[in-house]
């Protein structure tokens, strides 16, 4: 009797089906429910315009309107930064009175730079 038993969980295990799986789940790709799984985590997304080297002092003398000279020039494309790993860059854009960004160079990372 035990000998069915195993057979029966090994044929079941054998239609690729987890056990415990409803029906719904078992007709879902694996990778489709492992993207599920980590679909809400949080992430922080950031656009960097440009970035600037000053001295401590230059810092403190800075007030209401004082301007800071970025490395980057007009038109040229901004870094986006997923949890600090550049992943991508792009324009700004204006989308209902806010900005935005698109997105027009997808970064791919080598496995070594992980």
């Amino acid at each position: 009797m035990a000998d069915d038993q195993n057979l029966n969980l090994n044929e079941f295990a054998a239609d690729g089906a987890a056990a415990g799986a409803t029906a719904e789940e078992s007709r879902v790709p694996q990778s489709a429910r492992d993207l599920d799984a980590i679909g809400l985590i949080p992430v922080k997304v950031s656009a960097v315009l440009g970035t600037a080297n000053m001295q401590v002092n230059q810092l403190l003398k800075l007030g209401r309107g004082a301007v800071v000279e970025l490395d980057r020039k007009v038109g040229e494309a901004i870094d986006i930064y997923v949890n600090n790993r550049l992943v991508a860059r792009g324009e700004v854009v204006i989308v209902d009175d806010r900005l935005g960004i698109t997105m027009t160079e997808i970064i791919k990372n080598d496995a070594g730079n992980a």
